[in-house]
């Protein structure tokens, strides 16, 4: 199992950014994908879910209204779309399945 982030990066307050995952070595259809983040100093902690079929998603309260997880089985990859980042939004972004991880992606908001 492989999951590769890409797309972090630095942005301003208020600003945006989307996040890949690209899943290889298992059948990504079959399984759900998390995003995860953690802060300096903080736990990691669950950021959304979305299902194997993309239909159910869940989100944290901090994000919820902000952030959007989605995905294309055909190309098997998950998405992060964060719109109205905040400072507190500063973290490594981390794809998951079942308890395999990515390496991350830093996001900084910062002006």
């Amino acid at each position: 199992v492989q999951l590769v982030e890409s797309g972090g990066g630095l942005v301003q307050p208020g600003g945006s950014l989307r996040l890949s995952c690209a899943a290889s070595g298992f059948t990504f259809r079959s399984y759900g994908m998390a995003w995860h983040r953690q802060a300096p100093g903080k736990e990691r902690e669950l950021v959304a879910f979305i299902s194997s079929t993309g239909g159910s998603t869940n989100y944290a309260d901090s994000v919820k209204g902000r952030f959007s997880i989605s995905r294309d089985n055909a190309k098997n990859t998950v998405y992060l779309q964060m719109n109205s980042l905040k400072p507190e939004d500063t973290a490594v972004y981390y794809c998951r399945t079942l308890n395999f991880w990515g390496q991350g992606t830093q996001v900084t908001v910062s002006s």
